[in-house]
This record gives structure tokens, C-alpha cells and sequence, in this order.
């Protein structure tokens, strides 16, 4: 296990995706209920396999990336959070997605906050950005949640979307109503609230 990229929540083990995730985000992905309204849509499988392939050598490039999401108790797969460049320009972005199952719990919101604090304090990103359809209040609410702000409006494929962003001052944690804060080595954040099952 990767201590310093493996991130302990209240609830939740993230862990950089690798080749044992892939039919888990396969599966994940080729779900029209979970990745309709992502970035690129719903993905074949060969689509999904050339994708963790890329998210692994951009862990290696980058530092950060994307995780996958499980229960700390069982290790249930929940679905996957975590940063990468977007490919509009606007900036890195915050991803999330998660099973439909998996929400009303606030567990996307703890899977993201702590994707976000990664960033900012481990990654030392001055600025992470998020998208969401303006329609998907829930996902939203994360966001604005989290402490990230609206900061601009645009239209992508025939829907207005919400540009979000966190540039926290320096030396200060992100945002948020979520207390303490998500860290490697076992440290962990009880964010609590609404959860939603993807944004990216």
C-alpha cells in the first residue's frame, strides 16, 4: 500500500486506481446511471482499460490522480474520486462518481473533500476547479459543501454547466464544513451532509 497517496476518511479507503480495479470500473463506467452525465460519457470496456493505463502513468507524472473508493469496512467498491487535468483548459478537476447505492450517506462528499485537501496540501495545487450540470443540485451541494465556489457559467453539449473552484490562502486548509482533515497515514475526516453520485 502507498501510505503517502492512500487516503483514510471516517468511512472510506482511497487508493490510486490500478490493474486490480479494472472490472470494478468497468463495471462503474459502462453504467449509464453513474457516468451519463460525466465527462465523456459512458466508456466500453477497452475504453475503460485504455483509461486506468492512463490514470496510472499520470499518478506517476503528476503526483495526484484518481482513486478508487471503498468502504473501510469490507472494502465494498463504492466508485472513484480524485484529480486530473481537464481537457477544456479550465484547470485540474475534482472528479466523482459513485454507485447509485452508495448514496444518501454523504460518502461522496467525504470521498471529494478528501481528494480536494490532497490536492491542495500534499499535491500543492493553488487551484482545483469542478464542473456540474447547473440542473444536478445534488451534486452541487457537494461541491459547495466542500468549500469550493461558483466562479463561472458555460454550456457544454446543449447544458448549462457550473464551473466551481478552491484557491485556498496559503497556509490554510480548504473549505467547508468538514472538520479535521484527510491525510496518509490514517489520519481521517468526518465530513457529513448530502451525497450524490458524480461530478466531472
Amino acid at each position: 500500500m502507498d501510505l503517502f497517496r492512500t487516503l483514510l476518511t471516517a468511512r472510506l479507503t482511497l487508493t490510486p486506481v490500478g490493474g486490480a480495479d479494472l472490472i470494478d470500473l468497468r463495471s462503474l463506467k459502462a453504467d449509464p446511471r453513474v457516468f451519463a452525465v460525466m465527462l465523456g460519457g459512458v466508456r466500453s470496456w477497452s475504453e475503460t482499460a485504455a483509461e486506468l493505463a492512463e490514470d496510472v502513468r499520470y499518478w506517476g507524472a503528476q503526483g495526484y490522480g484518481i482513486w478508487a473508493v471503498r468502504e473501510r469496512v469490507g472494502q465494498a467498491f463504492l466508485g472513484i474520486t480524485g484529480l486530473k487535468d481537464r481537457p477544456d483548459g479550465r484547470g485540474v478537476g475534482l472528479r466523482f462518481a459513485l454507485w447509485p447505492e452508495a448514496q444518501g450517506r454523504g460518502l461522496a462528499r467525504e470521498a471529494a473533500f478528501a481528494a480536494l485537501r490532497f490536492g491542495h496540501e500534499r499535491a500543492g495545487l493553488t487551484r482545483i476547479v469542478a464542473v456540474a450540470r447547473a440542473s444536478n443540485f445534488a451534486s452541487r451541494t457537494v461541491l459547495g459543501g466542500i468549500g469550493m465556489s461558483e466562479c463561472e457559467v458555460f454550456t457544454q453539449g446543449g447544458f448549462a454547466m457550473v464551473l466551481y473552484e478552491s484557491c485556498p490562502k496559503r497556509g490554510t486548509a480548504p473549505g467547508g464544513t468538514a472538520p479535521g482533515g484527510s491525510t496518509a497515514g490514517g489520519n481521517t475526516a468526518r465530513p457529513s451532509g448530502p451525497s450524490v453520485s458524480r461530478s466531472g
